[in-house]
């Protein structure tokens, strides 16, 4: 077990990714996604990739017993739906950086990334708004969980921090969550140029 006592190990990750979350955010934000529809299906286009390049987290065994809800988790479903609403084709198959296995602790990092971007998520809900899109037409990836934003972070993020590792897998799952960052900043430049 990490001989790391505090902070949490969901802070360290935030802390460890911190300039990589925020330019992140910048990107989405500088592709206004919500000036119009056609911004909007650009942003569903880099959601797809995202979380079709995380699904295969979703169905790993070897998170069963830490996280027993992880498969009711996915967004890729509804991000799926939310292009067919809009007549959005899939954007082309790519390799899963997850093609030669799933490291659990990197997985782990992946994990907290995807599930945290669900907390932004309130704010463009209310921005899709405005485009007359919402859980019902459009963004049901976006919707707020039946246990709400708040308690679904936290749920998971319960679990995260019990998970028992040490000094090598936390590190692995501090570059996992930067790996995730990368694949989403990339993701975004390239569905926003």
């Amino acid at each position: 077990m990490t001989t790391l006592a505090s902070p949490s190990r969901a802070r360290r990750l935030a802390e460890a990714t911190r300039p990589m979350h925020g330019e992140l955010d910048s990107l989405i934000m500088a592709g206004q996604p919500f000036a119009s529809r056609e911004n909007y299906t650009r942003f569903l286009r880099m959601q797809y990739r995202l979380h079709r390049a995380a699904d295969p987290l979703f169905h790993h065994a070897g998170y069963a017993s830490l996280l027993p809800d992880l498969h009711e988790r996915r967004r890729l479903p509804a991000v799926m739906d939310d292009l067919v609403a809009l007549g959005v084709e899939r954007p082309e198959r790519e390799a899963s950086p997850f093609a030669d296995g799933i490291d659990a602790a990197t997985g782990l990092g992946w994990l907290y990334v995807v599930e945290g971007s669900n907390l932004g998520a309130a704010i463009l809900l209310k921005l899709a708004a405005k485009l007359e899109l919402g859980p019902a037409f459009g963004a049901s990836h976006l919707a707020t969980p039946e246990d709400g934003r708040a308690g679904h972070w936290r749920g998971f993020v319960a679990a995260l921090d019990a998970a028992e590792l040490d000094d090598e897998e936390e590190q692995r799952a501090v570059e996992g969550a930067k790996a995730a960052f990368t694949h989403a900043v990339v993701l975004t430049r390239e569905c926003f140029a």
